[in-house]
């Protein structure tokens, strides 16, 4: 059976990372190759066949971007380890880690595939940092940017992000889920899952909830501290709040192993980023929270406004007015909000269905490995 080493972040929890998350997804969904994993130094599977390879140290477990070391360390088993008989990158591209993965694929000459996980920054020359036999992008708008700096269809494919599937809570469920986080039961919630310093998705949130005329609203903010600019930015988007008079009905949460339960128990999820860029361009929580039945609100004109074609999410404006509004519309027509929620949680258990994206790349594996 055809080995697949997937070069990525240590596959092992938590599981609070795009990227890895994916790794494992498509790994765990394999059914005519073998899938390698790298991670920490005996490391049970996270999935039910293929291994694991100690690749990792054992305190690499929970910070999103590996360390030099931690790559150096990659690169040295790429260059010395086994010999799979493909390879499967995963990261966004960028100079250090794209010659590194350049390097090795000339020396060990092993066919590749390259998913490129998030939207690399504007400006940068895409294509100089693509060194796969094929780049998959994960929306359209990767895509086409790739296609625009002349990267050639027959090295590029457009396969979505999966998310595994969740079950959705009754109103019931729901209700004690408001109880037992100590959260009003009959009153519209609010929750920003996304990230604190890029984006600006955060201050969006803030900045519609600010405006919506609904002073009974609770508004939680999820909010990832991904790099050490995170305290700052809370500390602004706190002082933006209190003096918007909203302090009193923002949850700042921050990083909660409860998300699923946060998302599941609030009425609409708000992730209205101006870019992509340093998040996957389906952010991950979106699609969960699809999978929920969530009503979820994106930014048009971002990749993950794809993601309102077909009803299954709502694309507005990236700003707060225009947020409260689509908010206020949603609120006002019941049919719409159960409209949105049933196209949502159909479309992420089909097309994002990890058994759907893993046969894509096994057929991808078999092009070109034959």
């Amino acid at each position: 059976m055809t080995e697949v080493l997937f070069v990525s972040k240590p596959v092992a929890p938590p599981w609070n990372d795009s990227s890895k998350n994916l790794v494992r997804d498509i790994a765990g969904h394999l059914q005519r190759h073998s899938p390698v994993l790298m991670g920490h130094p005996g490391q049970a599977s996270p999935i039910d066949r293929g291994r694991v390879e100690a690749v990792y140290g054992l305190a690499s477990a929970g910070g999103f971007a590996p360390s030099v070391r931690e790559n150096l360390g990659v690169l040295r088993y790429l260059l010395l380890g086994g010999s799979p008989d493909l390879w499967h990158f995963f990261f966004a591209p960028n100079p250090k880690s794209s010659a590194a993965g350049r390097l090795a694929s000339a020396i060990r000459r092993v066919p590749s595939v390259q998913t490129v996980c998030s939207m690399p920054a504007e400006g940068l020359a895409v294509k100089k940092l693509l060194f796969a036999d094929v780049t998959v992008a994960l929306s359209r708008s990767a895509y086409e940017r790739f296609r625009q700096e002349g990267v050639s269809e027959s090295a590029l494919r457009l396969i979505p992000p999966s998310v595994p599937p969740l079950t959705l809570p009754t109103a019931l469920e729901r209700a004690k889920l408001r109880k037992k986080h100590q959260l009003p039961d009959a009153t519209p919630i609010w929750i920003y899952p996304g990230d604190l310093e890029f984006g600006g998705g955060a201050e969006t949130a803030l900045q519609g909830f600010a405006a919506w005329n609904r002073s009974d609203a609770v508004l939680l903010m999820a909010c990832r501290r991904k790099t050490p600019q995170a305290d700052e930015a809370l500390s602004r988007l706190r002082g933006q709040a209190e003096q918007w008079g909203i302090e009193s009905r923002v949850r700042w949460l921050g990083e909660t192993r409860h998300i699923h339960e946060f998302l599941g128990l609030s009425d609409f999820v708000v992730m209205v980023n101006r870019t992509a860029y340093a998040k996957m361009d389906y952010p991950l929580v979106a699609l969960e929270s699809m999978c929920l039945a969530r009503p979820v609100l994106v930014g048009k004109g971002t990749p993950s406004g794809e993601l309102a074609e077909g009803g299954g999410a709502v694309a507005v404006e990236t700003n707060g007015e225009a947020l409260a509004e689509a908010i206020e519309s949603l609120s006002t027509d019941e049919a719409w909000y159960a409209d949105v929620g049933q196209k949502a949680r159909a479309l992420a258990t089909s097309k994002f269905s990890p058994q759907e994206v893993a046969a894509a790349y096994e057929l991808l594996y078999e092009e070109i490995h034959g």
